[in-house]
């Protein structure tokens, strides 16, 4: 009699030889080089700080920082992993969990299917990602995240997804976790990248941003309270609006990291570089664009340069709002205004005369008008922090959103600034800053003047300033204001100096001089890096250990970044002016290998190979883009340009046809053709 128990038998056992298979994938990296915890000297458990501090540590559980990234367990993943199917432009995709350790099966970074465990939850609410370990300590987030508002699985990148292989996709480096996310995740991160290897050994202290990510270690104020002597953390008691924002500017801005282990409390350009209003992260007013978090628009408000912080509306524990709706706004704009800010009017904000609007409805809170939102990540709306008044006769001009017609989508802007002209009067308006970038940008008459004007006008917010010295540096160097390096704002400090290291005249040497020692240093970095395009002999002998350590930090910055293809390129130049060419090669190559996609890599490395006159390697190097790059018209003018230096004519001319018949409008490339053209 055949029996019926084997076959059940068996199919338990795969059943368990699968659940263990699965278990041991999930141990291996953790055995191995996964991202761990560890004993941190100076550092204390949060639960030595809630002891003193019970309710702030209260309002902390409740914040979203308090849970930024938790192991996942059945209590911390909000997803519906129960075998659930998610098909969309990335492909096919399953979610599984199996006593309780969750899994996805999808396709990996060669192509095919494989179940691949989930180690973490990354973020807690509109939406939460899972991080999923893979080889060389890496944590990747995966593309398909859970939207905890309406409980359904969403492609992050249903508008264009990624392949596998590609930089972009899931498993890439730039959905890496220990590159982009980790140290506004955890608490005392050391990515602990090795750049030989292409591996991290990353630790913390804690995987949640708790109280010494902002206050700095905490062993010594917990020593000091057990004896009660009074002793304060470097982020408490900061005595200006500017250290606070700039605390909370180390998570909330687009910025690069100037160190391996940043220095809590102090000045935001000591530890980054924050961006400019870049054309490719702001639009051309400087409203919101990419994801820009909330520094670079909140730079640019009048509150801010009121002393304004984000503690005046959040609370600092808990991220919530101090109030809700306009009551927030009213606890200062008000018929009794805040004291505290002396330039404020007396106004009823709320009244229809005011907002013209029907009470209670959409339209009459304030930061619809005020701080209109656009969504990040498809389901995350984030509140523009510039908080500036609608100028839809600017959105006119410079083809820019306005809050107006982002509600009344059925309305133009010439409809919404007629609206505003009734209700307030035709006002007259001093030129924006907006205007003057883009004059600028579009190299309008009298562009240049005006940006002259702009970058040392000291009613100007600092980033504006900056932004502005910054385009000099595309458009025309040398006509940069020099006030520029004297400008309190180190932010300006930075960019100038940056710009004035393109002069190619000995005059900047003195200029730049005096900034290797600044205060700052990112002001420090820039000056160093820009002096290394001139003459060494210029730099008087009793600066030049000044200048060797600005240099140091400068390496040491890039370095911090190490896994980032531009900081690779920024190596390989700095040893390539230095004349290391076997070390500026090996960086170049780190940055191709690291992302063959990277094109000012591959562009430059293909320039030093040519004038090594190491054409046919230059050559290959170049044919080799053509398939890992998505600006193909560059490829074929560097191409183009190189056969010319060889003589080769008709095929530069070919290499150049191709260009210019995938990018007709730029004129770089019509005039490299027309004189190789004429030239016989």
């Amino acid at each position: 009699m055949p029996s019926i128990v084997a076959p059940r038998l068996s199919r338990s056992l795969k059943c368990i030889a699968g659940l263990i298979a699965f278990v041991n994938a999930l141990a291996a990296p953790a055995a191995s080089l996964s991202p761990h915890g560890e004993v941190r000297p100076g550092y204390v458990a949060d639960s030595a700080c809630a002891n003193c501090h019970p309710a702030t540590a209260a309002d902390w559980r409740t914040s979203k920082h308090s849970q930024a990234m938790q192991a996942a367990e059945p209590g911390t993943v909000l997803a519906n992993f129960a075998d659930q199917k998610f098909t969309g432009a990335s492909g096919a995709t399953t979610f599984h969990v199996r006593q309780g350790l969750f899994s996805i099966a999808s396709a990996g970074a060669d192509g095919r299917s494989g179940e691949f465990p989930v180690a973490y939850t990354f973020g807690l609410r509109p939406l939460q990602q899972y991080l999923v370990p893979q080889a060389g300590g890496r944590l990747q987030a995966f593309t398909i995240a859970w939207d905890t508002a309406r409980h359904r699985w969403f492609d992050l990148q249903a508008d264009e997804p990624a392949k596998p292989g590609e930089s972009l996709h899931w498993t890439g480096r730039y959905q890496g976790w220990n590159l982009m996310c980790a140290e506004c995740h955890t608490t005392a991160l050391r990515k602990g990248y090795d750049q030989q290897a292409d591996v991290y050994k990353t630790t913390w202290a804690a995987p949640n941003v708790g109280c010494q990510a902002c206050h700095g270690p905490g062993a010594r104020h917990v020593a000091a309270a057990g004896q009660k002597r009074a002793l304060r953390l470097p982020g408490y008691g900061l005595p200006f609006a500017a250290p606070l924002v700039d605390q909370c500017a180390a998570c909330h801005a687009r910025r690069t990291r100037l160190r391996e282990e940043t220095q809590t409390g102090g000045a935001l350009l000591d530890n980054y570089q924050p961006d400019t209003l870049r054309p490719d992260l702001y639009h051309p007013d400087g409203q919101q664009l990419a994801e820009v978090f909330e520094y670079g628009s909140f730079r640019q408000s009048r509150m801010y340069q009121a002393g304004v912080t984000c503690a005046d509306c959040h609370a600092m524990h808990s991220g919530k709002l101090l109030a809700e709706g306009n009551a927030l706004c009213t606890r200062c704009h008000g018929a009794t205004p805040n004291p505290a800010f002396p330039g404020l009017k007396a106004r009823n904000y709320e009244s229809p005369e005011h907002h013209f609007h029907v009470p209670g409805a959409s339209g009459s809170q304030c930061v619809a008008c005020h701080m209109p939102a656009t969504n990040y990540m498809v389901v995350h709306g984030r509140r523009d922090h510039a908080i500036r008044i609608p100028r839809p006769d600017l959105s006119r001009q410079l083809q820019t959103p306005n809050a107006c017609t982002t509600c009344h989508q059925d309305r133009d802007a010439a409809w919404a600034s007629a609206v505003l002209e009734r209700q307030f009067g035709k006002r007259s308006q001093p030129p924006h800053y907006g205007e003057i970038l883009m004059a600028a940008r579009e190299r309008q008459p009298g562009g240049l003047d005006a940006l002259a004007g702009l970058a040392v006008d000291a009613a100007q917010p600092g980033i504006v300033r900056a932004t502005a010295s910054e385009l000099f540096g595309q458009l025309a160097p040398r006509r940069l204001p020099v006030a520029t390096l004297r400008d309190p704002d180190p932010a300006v400090r930075s960019v100038a100096a940056m710009v004035v290291g393109a002069w190619q005249d000995e005059r900047a040497v003195r200029l730049l001089l005096p900034l290797i020692d600044d205060p700052v240093r990112a002001v420090r970095i820039a000056a160093a890096r820009s002096l290394l395009n001139f003459d060494q002999r210029l730099v008087p002998s009793a600066q030049r250990p000044t200048l060797r350590r600005a240099l140091s930090d400068f390496v040491a910055a890039q370095t911090a970044m190490a896994d980032m293809p531009a900081a690779q390129l920024n190596l390989a130049n700095f040893h390539r002016q230095r004349r290391q060419l076997q070390q500026a090669l090996v960086h170049y190559q780190r940055a191709l290998q690291q992302d063959p996609g990277f094109l000012a890599a591959r562009l430059e490395l293909a320039e030093w190979l040519a004038d090594e006159n190491r054409f046919d390697e230059a050559e290959q190097l170049l044919r080799a883009g053509m398939a890992v790059t998505g600006s193909k018209a560059e490829v074929h003018y560097a191409l183009g340009v190189l056969l010319a230096r060889q003589g080769k004519r008709e095929s530069a001319v070919e290499e150049l046809r191709s260009a210019r018949k995938l990018n007709p409008n730029d004129p770089g490339i019509s005039r490299s053709l027309e004189r190789i053209e004429e030239y016989k």
